[in-house]
């Protein structure tokens, strides 16, 4: 008798959204785990359509899918925007492809705190700080950062900018001057990204797939992994109130309480979610 060894299949993993709220790192590590041990995978594609988020999430995210990449075929598809932390995600990926008309790069770093000094004085409100460490309070948003504190933080930013730069530097094959000249913070087209070698080619979600069979010798059996959605919300119910404006209000009110982000500003509003 005769037993024939079926070829495994191909695994898309959905990352649509802001990183660290649509796109949680604990959910995607296990996502990106399964992909990287389960024999029945024999090439991942990266459905990406995000403008980037958390610095710590997005890098974590990326090197658990350097870690896929290690063993088998990684193909990262950009449906619609692959911006800051979103690329650089997909810069874990052996190959990055891009429909025709994604927006492709915002390479950098912002760091970002409300400054609520003046609300607080219009409403007679004052704070009381007592500190052991004389910059303990340079994050602190009841007051403006001194000379001292803001050269601190553009010497946290300039390090995680080059830490960005070096990812992109290490994963396109590209020079650190080359990567430089493009890492101002803007996004390009599709067609731009190509020719500055930030994208390998242009394609649509088929393209993808067909990419990763040809890199893998997998056979077309596409099956999506996704994070377990709440219960209300796999019946079709909101789980908290809210609705749909619920997810922008998150979204805003973690980047008011400060942080650094690969994130394109003007994604700021995002509800958090493109997928359907």
């Amino acid at each position: 008798m005769f037993f024939f060894k079926r070829k495994p299949g191909i695994a898309v993993i959905e990352m649509h959204g802001v990183i660290g709220t649509a796109i949680k790192e604990p959910e995607y590590a296990r996502l990106l785990e399964n992909a990287r041990n389960n024999r029945k995978i024999g090439a991942l594609v990266l459905d990406i359509d995000s403008p980037g988020g958390s610095a710590t999430a997005s890098d974590l995210i990326y090197e658990n899918v350097r870690r896929v990449a290690e063993r088998k075929p990684v193909v990262a598809y950009i449906r619609g925007m692959g911006a800051s932390g979103g690329y650089y995600i997909a810069c874990g990926a052996g190959t990055i492809m891009a429909s025709r008309a994604a927006l492709v790069g915002s390479i950098g770093v912002i760091y970002l705190r409300p400054i609520l000094q003046q609300l607080f004085g219009k409403l007679g409100v004052e704070f009381s700080v007592f500190k052991a460490g004389r910059l303990k309070d340079m994050t602190g948003f009841w007051r403006m950062p001194t000379d001292e504190e803001s050269d601190k933080f553009q010497d946290l930013i300039g390090e995680m900018y080059d830490l960005f730069v070096s990812v992109v530097t290490e994963n396109r094959r590209l020079t650190d001057e080359q990567v430089r000249e493009l890492a101002t913070g803007e996004v390009y087209t599709a067609r731009r990204a190509q020719d500055a070698g930030l994208i390998d080619r242009q394609g649509g979600f088929d393209d993808a797939i067909a990419e990763a069979m040809r890199l893998s010798g997998a056979r077309r059996r596409i099956r999506h992994y996704r994070p377990k959605r709440p219960f209300f919300s796999r019946i079709g119910l909101p789980g908290r109130a809210g609705g749909t404006y619920l997810p922008a209000l998150e979204n805003l009110a973690t980047l008011a309480s400060g942080g650094i982000y690969f994130l394109e500003p003007g994604m700021l509003g995002d509800s958090g979610s493109r997928a359907p």
